[in-house]
């Protein structure tokens, strides 16, 4: 019997040759102008004669990788436009600044010149990126908490590609993108929001600066001590975001459960401490100004005047702060009931129906690799995914405080903690803000959460 290799050997050898050498191309293991191997090399890497060597050459030149340098060898062509992939990326035009988004998709594209990532603008709007993913307007998408929670309950979250977790990436940041034990987004950047604080204002007073151990009270007592009447207010932040009023649900210490009745209770619970304390903060002459609470990104604004000695932030956000002309520090939250302040994650997840979900899946590599994830902390205050990254020391020198946030990870929460689903707090929303304004007292706020609680979605009583 022959010993010799049968004619299908060598074709799954030059079919696997052609495939190495492509996928190499692709994934920028040779860069534009670089030479191939050669001939030889080829035929003692993947056992093939010199003459189907040159056979498998000649397809990736008909495909437009390489050109054949007469007596030199084969170089990697630059792609026209018409060879290169094409990646729709959803993304929130504010990751230029939060994380380097610009400057890390320029690098990813000299590192894979076949591939061309178009960006496209996404907002926060519950619908927005479900739409674009039932209609296959995007491959990838750059997805909060907030827009995976809206997937998962709107029963759509079977558009997104299951992922494998990277070992390097904070293990508790899977939480914010798994359902029913899929990871759906690769975690990139996070933050807990936090509070951020002036150190001349507290230095001038002569009054202790924010620590761990601070109460909601503490920071109304300092607040009202550092308020300057016509000139500025004490704490600030904006109410209504959800990444706001929302930990106060959070740090009542208590979750919202139904009875073996099947019905929620809020009466005789501490389910509306955090939105009491809200009032309290509202109402306290001269601490927080009423008529402001526009947008979050007023409260930076603001802080960056030296209007407001305070304010409730993320890192995300200070990022805003870089050019401030003082010195700003960030501290934990204060405290209620609990301790619980909510953690915002961006992750990075590939559309299932996509046509280009390989090149999809190497850019999503890129972004949370090593590489990547130390330019973020290098040039941005956003924290890396990357827990290496993350806790690189270095730049940028302030806040001094920066480290702060891994003291404070068993505190991190999300909306989910809160036992609600996206819709039931966005109706409670509508009863606090009655409250907050004067129109209702702690007990009818009760009893109207009650009520729209036990309602079904036919809008009748449970």
């Amino acid at each position: 019997m022959s010993d010799k290799p049968s004619r299908k050997t060598f074709r799954t050898r030059l079919e696997e040759m052609i495939r190495t050498l492509r996928e190499q191309i692709m994934a920028g293991h040779y860069a534009v102008g670089e030479y191939l191997p050669s001939e030889l090399d080829l035929s003692l890497k993947f056992q093939l004669s010199n003459n189907s060597v040159r056979k498998g050459l000649d397809v990736l030149v008909e495909e437009g990788w390489v050109e054949k340098i007469p007596r030199v060898g084969n170089r990697i062509k630059p792609p026209s436009s018409e060879d290169q992939i094409v990646i729709r990326l959803g993304y929130y035009p504010i990751m230029d600044t939060q994380a380097e988004l610009s400057s890390l998709l320029e690098q990813f594209q000299k590192r894979h010149p076949h591939i061309r990532v178009q960006p496209i603008q996404i907002s926060d709007d519950r619908g927005y990126v479900r739409d674009l993913l039932a209609h296959d307007m995007i491959d990838m998408v750059m997805m909060n908490t907030y827009l995976y929670q809206d997937l998962v309950e709107e029963q759509a979250v079977d558009m997104l590609e299951p992922q494998e977790p990277f070992e390097e990436l904070y293990p508790f940041l899977k939480k914010a993108f798994q359902y029913k034990d899929e990871l759906h987004a690769q975690p990139f950047v996070f933050s807990p929001v936090i509070l951020c604080y002036n150190r001349e204002h507290f230095a001038e007073l002569q009054l202790p600066e924010p620590d761990s151990g601070w109460t909601w009270d503490d920071l109304i007592a300092s607040a009202s001590k550092l308020a300057i009447r016509n000139e500025r207010f004490g704490f600030y932040y904006h109410l209504l975001s959800p990444n706001r009023w929302i930990l106060f649900l959070l740090q009542s210490g208590e979750a919202f459960r139904r009875d073996e009745d099947g019905r929620y209770r809020v009466h005789e619970t501490r389910l509306l401490d955090g939105i009491e304390k809200v009032r309290d903060i509202l109402y306290e002459p001269g601490v927080y100004p009423l008529l402001l609470s526009a947008s979050s990104r007023e409260a930076e604004r603001l802080f960056k005047e030296r209007q407001v000695s305070i304010i409730m932030t993320t890192y995300f956000s200070i990022n805003s702060l870089k050019e401030a002309d003082f010195e700003f520090d960030v501290a934990p939250l204060p405290h209620l009931n609990s301790l619980n302040t909510i953690n915002l994650t961006i992750g990075l997840a590939i559309h299932k129906r996509s046509k280009v979900k390989a090149a999809a899946k190497q850019l999503v590599d890129f972004l949370v690799s090593d590489d990547a994830q130390r330019v973020i902390r290098k040039e941005t205050f956003s924290i890396p995914a990357h827990k290496q990254a993350a806790q690189r020391t270095g730049q940028p020198v302030y806040p001094t405080r920066y480290q702060m946030y891994k003291e404070i990870i068993p505190s991190f929460s999300t909306y989910t903690d809160t036992g609600l689903t996206l819709k039931q707090l966005e109706d409670m929303l509508s009863e606090c803000k009655l409250y907050w304004s004067g129109l209702r007292s702690k007990e009818k706020l009760a009893a109207a959460i009650e009520e729209l609680l036990n309602q079904d979605r036919t809008g009748r009583n449970a």
